[in-house]
């Protein structure tokens, strides 16, 4: 991972934009990590990996059903409490 100042980053935004395409390039301001530049495609990559949160409406017959059959551990019990 490339790591340069925004002041390099503004003169040499050319160059490092070929790198971000090899890697991600860290850009600092005041030695501190600020922003990232990524390719679209690792950019795409990794918001493919995003979760996303269902409403129970969401799920299929098949997810409820898979869910139902889920046995409870006995030390889960502990936690009971927390529904009243």
């Amino acid at each position: 991972m490339a790591r340069v100042p925004a002041s390099e980053f503004q003169r040499e935004f050319g160059r490092l934009r070929g790198v971000a395409h090899r890697e991600a390039v860290i850009v600092t301001s005041h030695g501190r990590d600020d922003v990232v530049l990524l390719s679209a495609e690792e950019y795409q990559r990794l918001r493919s990996l995003d979760r996303r949160a269902m409403h129970v409406s969401e799920l299929t017959d098949d997810d409820l059903a898979a869910l139902d059959a889920v046995e409870i551990p006995a030390e889960a019990a502990r936690y009971n409490h927390e529904m009243t």
